[in-house]
């Protein structure tokens, strides 16, 4: 199943319709194995097209998580965040691109040399996911770049990382609600994947730059990823519809 491309802007002209709201959101498998993560999905009753695999479940899992969901027909978001030397990150990418998910992150700051050669590679495979660069992690703020050494603020960190990956062959990026707008007017036509929702009333969390599905939208971002608001809830598939209508509604 090909990636749905959302034209930019477009969320700002209409209410979306409930087809398009599922395919705008992206529940987070963050789940210590296959069987764990697969019950889930039976949880959520259909309510949900695509899934990120991250880390966690694809070390657990393997690539047989990300063939088991593409077989129930779900559209898959394969967030490993590849970052090494740049022929390191380009065999990667060809090492899983055969497995079929539609999106895979790698970390921009891992330079303009890396970033071209996972561009060229993955523009190599038969069946090629999406590069999407990964700007500045949602759990940092200000203080914890400065602790990395990182003098500039989250936003103008997201925003150098984002024009160093576009001027190399993405056009793919991750980055919080509040780079959004930045990114979305700077770089048109490029596919935004905005984490930090927390629909109002959640809790924060470990994360530090969110927004609600709402912001986020009219932000300009093109998929929303949503984890623990709808894992952790007593009721996902509920938790999952309530999202989806605050999408539809705007």
């Amino acid at each position: 199943m090909p990636v749905t491309e959302v034209p930019a802007g477009s969320q700002s002209l209409a209410p979306l319709k409930e087809l398009e709201a599922r395919d705008r959101l992206i529940v987070a498998l963050d789940f210590s194995t296959g069987r764990e993560a697969l019950e889930f999905v039976d949880r959520l009753e259909g309510r949900c097209q695509w899934f990120k695999v991250g880390l966690e479940l694809f070390l657990a899992a393997g690539g047989a998580i990300v063939e088991r969901l593409r077989d129930r027909g779900y559209s898959v978001f394969l967030d490993l965040k590849l970052h090494d030397i740049p022929n390191t990150v380009a065999g990667a990418v060809r090492s899983v691109a055969p497995l079929g998910a539609q999106l895979l992150t790698i970390h921009a700051s891992g330079g303009p040399a890396m970033l071209a050669a996972a561009a060229e590679a993955v523009a190599g495979c038969s069946t090629p996911p999406k590069l999407l660069a990964v700007t500045v992690l949602t759990s940092m703020d200000s203080a914890q770049l400065a602790a990395t050494g990182v003098a500039a603020s989250p936003g103008d960190q997201a925003m150098l990382l984002a024009t160093m990956a576009f001027a190399n062959g993405i056009d793919g990026f991750v980055c919080s609600p509040e780079e959004t707008s930045r990114l979305r007017a700077a770089m048109q036509g490029s596919t935004l994947v905005t984490p930090g929702i927390r629909p109002a009333g959640t809790a924060a969390g470990d994360q530090r730059r969110i927004a609600t599905p709402a912001a986020a939208l009219a932000a300009g971002a093109n998929y929303l990823v949503v984890g623990r608001p709808i894992t952790q809830a007593a009721d996902p598939a509920e938790a999952a519809a309530r999202i989806l209508a605050e999408i539809t509604t705007g």
